[in-house]
């Protein structure tokens, strides 16, 4: 007898999940209710696609594990997506300082293009790799079987417009005549917009524990023509200062595809950018330094400002629940949204993906508690990025949600105090850099020779500026002749 599974939802964390099944079972259904582009484009259902996305090496990783072969690094790389290490290949103002580029061997590469390029990029290579995956405009409107067992779910095929939220996946509820569509296990990968939580409750399962912690951050992209010559200037990042008092300041410009550069600038609650072109540059202006304002204040805008406000951190402990039916597993955003600063969101879906295919490469699909084994796996890895979202997140004015602990204050006052560090000591920035990209958990910076370097303090002084090359300030000196005159 033929095994079929259905994902729903065709994003980064359902084609990934999609490529994990195809090890194990005869037929994979991807349901998604986008018409998805033949190339890279935007698509309504990633309505956050159009801003900064960063691909972590440990995301890297995963993808090429579950596509072997499908050579996504290469081809984003040919398709002219960047490649710089976290520790030499970027100017950082972090909150304590800025942060000295490294000589060392990078072990640290991201991955920097669009999110049309990337999501594309492995929906072909994982399409490409087998031919047990197939994609179905449809939506998800509900699961089938009960509380003890999920057998499949119900559809309607077509475009959905009510119901679906926001997310990239394919739930909605609508007019169309359903249908039942059978399947040993079901992934929902359908982002932020998931419905599962009501699904479960029609099943009889609820109280899925929850944590929520908004910081009212607001984010603004503008797409600009890399000025002339300025080519080779690296990615440029002004972070905000969670322990300021203030709300937070963010923005980040990224060198992607097409000579472009993505421009993504941040505001906590009580400091949120507007879409208005003409505030764009002087918001960029009152950042913890001008560095951002400086490069783009008279490069060539190829976009308006587009806003985004999902960005909350929310997590559902569907790992805590007491009660969890067979046939089942959430991964992605319908597990857990995070603060975008970060960069975590491809990572943790492609890590995600990773940890369902290990499951099902040790036990086979038909194992008894299997959808309970791969849930757990998936949530250490959402555990690690969201102790770091939230961990600066809760400490912005006016933010709205869990509360910190007495231990998230210790750790707190520890990973500031390391930050500092970090700005002079390769070795502690090293450290800190292999749990920021999901390599290491959060106990590694407890380890003892860490601990030692960070109560000693920095081996260096603080820089005053940024750590350019000569030739980089020379860029900067000839594209901040329009900051200097406005």
């Amino acid at each position: 007898m033929p095994h079929t599974a259905v994902v729903i939802g065709a994003s980064m964390a359902g084609m990934l999940a999609a490529a994990a099944l195809a090890r194990s079972v005869d037929e994979v259904i991807v349901l998604e209710r986008d018409e998805l582009p033949d190339r890279p484009r935007p698509r309504k259902g990633l309505p956050q696609g159009r801003h900064a996305h960063i691909l972590l090496p440990s995301g890297r990783d995963a993808i090429d594990e579950l596509v072997p072969g499908g050579g996504v690094r290469k081809r984003l790389l040919a398709a002219g997506a960047r490649e710089r290490g976290l520790t030499s290949g970027l100017v950082t103002l972090g909150p304590q300082g800025w942060y000295r580029r490294s000589r060392h061997h990078d072990t640290y590469p991201l991955l920097i293009s669009s999110r049309d390029l990337m999501d594309w990029t492995v929906r072909d290579a994982v399409l490409a790799s087998t031919t047990r995956i197939k994609i179905r405009h449809a939506s998800a409107t509900g699961l089938l079987g009960t509380a003890e067992r999920v057998t499949g779910v119900r559809v309607t095929d077509g475009g959905v417009t009510g119901g679906g939220g926001t997310g990239g996946g394919g739930t909605g509820g609508g007019g169309e005549a359903e249908e039942t569509l059978r399947a040993e296990l079901v992934v929902d990968a359908s982002g932020r917009g998931t419905r599962v939580e009501h699904w479960l409750a029609d099943l009889g399962i609820s109280g899925i524990p929850k944590d929520v912690v908004d910081s009212g951050l607001v984010y603004a992209t503008r797409l600009y023509r890399t000025p002339e010559g300025a080519g080779a200037f690296p990615p440029a990042q002004v972070t905000a200062d969670p322990a300021g008092g203030r709300p937070g300041r963010s923005g980040l410009l990224l060198p992607i595809e097409g000579d472009r550069w993505l421009v993504s600038l941040s505001g906590t609650r009580g400091a949120e950018p507007t879409a208005s072109p003409d505030d764009f540059v002087p918001f960029a202006r009152g950042l913890r330094h001008p560095i951002v304002s400086q490069l783009i204040a008279d490069a060539e805008p190829l976009t308006e400002v587009l806003l985004s406000r999902s960005t909350r951190n929310e997590r559902r402990y569907f790992e805590k629940s007491k009660e969890w039916p067979e046939g089942l597993l959430a991964l992605g955003d319908a597990v857990a949204t995070y603060n975008p600063v970060y960069g975590q969101g491809m990572s943790v879906a492609a890590l995600g993906a990773r940890a369902l295919g290990r499951e099902l490469d040790r036990t086979g699909i038909g194992a008894p508690g299997l959808a309970r084994r791969a849930q757990r796996a998936a949530a250490k890895v959402v555990n690690a990025a969201w102790t770091m979202s939230v961990g600066q997140d809760q400490w912005f004015p006016e933010v709205r949600g869990k509360s910190p602990t007495i231990a998230d204050r210790l750790l707190s006052g520890y990973t500031s105090r390391m930050a500092r560090v970090a700005t002079g000591s390769y070795r502690v920035s090293a450290a800190m850099c292999k749990v920021t990209t999901l390599q290491a958990d959060a106990l590694h910076l407890l380890h003892p020779a860490l601990l030692l370097s960070t109560a000693l303090g920095p081996v260096l002084p603080p820089l005053s500026g940024p750590p350019l090359t000569p030739e980089e300030r020379r860029i900067l000196r000839s594209l901040s002749t329009a900051f200097d005159q406005r």
